[in-house]
């Protein structure tokens, strides 16, 4: 049987449902990207292709972060995912906030000044409550989910939930068998994933895996699935803030406000 990748067709049925065909020896492409397929329903969480509304679950995490999810439960987990960059909780998103809060991941000044003219100028129209323009540039979080934007893995759908088939589909398609992604598998997923015409999107999602991959700086190259999944409904990013600050305070404590945070 013919190979192509690191795996080949008989392998590829191995893990995947028996009655559910994904590839075809001849469309190589279909060989080296296998959906996620599952040989049957994961413990825990049904119907893994419906969106969960506050929780980032996965088989590996079908409950989502535990504490995280009850302490948001109203909120979307795209809005969850912001929530860091809005530290006094008004839902308002101040370009000095995202560069303080880009500063406390472990961005240096250079990339955290980057982030802000990045990211204020793409979002902060799509999400402002009115027709006319934000002076201040400044990002609303209820509205977050209208700045979703092509070539992602689709794990947020258009109202800010989270598909957990969708998040298991893209690591299974370009993670090779890992638990994880290297950036090298990024780059496999940037150019898998965009759409024709779609340049805000390709470079959106390119920055966004770069900006991820930076703040994990994983050891052996591999940004672990977990973490993402926490990237995705933002919890990760209050145990980084603080393991950088050296503080055990609970992730629900922590200080609210950059100007107070101890460097």
């Amino acid at each position: 049987m013919r190979k192509t990748g690191a795996q080949n067709i008989t392998e590829l049925d191995k893990l995947q449902h028996p009655k559910v065909k994904t590839a075809i020896p001849q469309q190589t492409v279909t060989m080296e990207r296998p959906p996620y397929n599952p040989p049957s329903e994961p413990e825990g969480l049904p119907n893994p292709g419906t969106a969960r509304a506050h929780i980032a679950a996965t088989p590996a995490a079908p409950g989502g972060t535990p504490g995280w999810r009850d302490e948001h439960a109203h909120q979307t987990v795209l809005q969850q995912h912001v929530l860091f960059f809005d530290p006094d909780g008004d839902g308002v998103i101040w370009p000095l906030d995202t560069f303080w809060c880009f500063y406390a991941l472990g961005f240096n000044v250079f990339l955290s000044i980057f982030a802000v003219f990045v990211i204020h100028p793409t979002f902060t129209y799509v999400t402002c409550p009115g027709w006319l323009p934000d002076p201040f540039l400044r990002v609303w979080t209820g509205s977050i989910h209208k700045g979703k934007h092509g070539g992602d893995t689709g794990a947020y759908d258009s109202e800010g939930r989270f598909i957990p088939h969708k998040f298991e589909d893209w690591f299974s398609k370009y993670g090779k068998g890992k638990d994880g992604v290297t950036l090298g598998d990024v780059f496999d997923a940037h150019k898998g994933q965009r759409v024709i015409f779609d340049p805000i999107g390709w470079t959106a999602e390119m920055l966004e895996w770069l900006a991820t991959y930076v703040m994990l700086w994983p050891e052996d190259g591999v940004m672990k699935k977990e973490d993402c999944r926490r990237v995705y409904d933002g919890s990760i990013f209050y145990d980084i803030a603080m393991e950088r600050i050296g503080t055990t305070n609970p992730r629900g404590q922590w200080k609210k406000k950059p100007n107070d945070w101890a460097w």
